[in-house]
């Protein structure tokens, strides 16, 4: 009679073959390049009010942006002085917060595949 028990060995083999596969498993992702797609989203601006107009109104805007960076982005565009003040609205309801993210509101408010900002120099709405 022998101490030694047939399946000890299958236990073994299978610990040894997981370890393998894991190691070929983790080899593999950090081989392979890291996809990082960064998701656009269509920004319509319109003017209201005293805002100049701008000749491009359809933008494309990387979604985890904030309202904020679309607050200078226009201001530097319409090459606004630094203290003037511009006005965001989301569909002429309500002005959003600066940290308030594009993805966000685009979710709750985006129609036709697009999220329509209003753009003012002065208060309009809300």
């Amino acid at each position: 009679m022998g101490d030694e028990n047939p399946a000890d060995d299958n236990i073994s083999e299978v610990t040894n073959t997981l370890d393998n596969l894991n190691i070929d498993i983790s080899q593999k992702e950090s081989s392979e390049p890291f996809k990082s797609e960064k998701v656009k989203i269509d920004i319509l601006l319109k003017a209201t009010g005293n805002a100049p107009i701008m000749k491009k109104k359809k933008w494309a805007v990387d979604a985890e942006k904030p309202i904020g960076w679309i607050m200078e982005f226009v201001k530097k565009y319409l090459k606004l002085e630094p203290d003037e003040k511009l006005f965001l609205y989301v569909n002429q309801t309500f002005a959003p917060a600066p940290d308030q993210i594009v993805k966000n509101l685009y979710e709750c408010f985006g129609t036709d595949g697009k999220l329509v900002l209003h753009y003012c120099k002065s208060q309009a709405w809300g």
